[in-house]
């Protein structure tokens, strides 16, 4: 299992416990763009055009944001 597969695995089995660095890794991975800043959010885009804001939470991701993002992330699949 490759170290995406396993961060990957690890946002699905616990949101909660993914560190801010782990989740943007995650989102790279996955294709997703960074695009801009504005205070604490950082604005990502998919290659299909979602729009996902998130921010730090001490250094954490926040749980609702990478569940936003792995539903969204589960649905494009499906359409490719």
């Amino acid at each position: 299992m490759t170290q995406r597969e396993k961060l990957l695995l690890r946002s699905m089995n616990n949101p909660a416990d993914l560190s801010f660095d782990d989740f943007r890794a995650i989102l790279k991975h996955e294709g997703w763009v960074f695009d801009h800043q504005t205070g604490s959010h950082q604005i990502w885009y998919s290659t299909k055009g979602s729009r996902l804001s998130i921010q730090s939470n001490n250094g954490k991701a926040k749980a609702y944001q990478v569940k936003q993002f792995l539903q969204q992330n589960e649905r494009e699949k499906k359409h490719d």
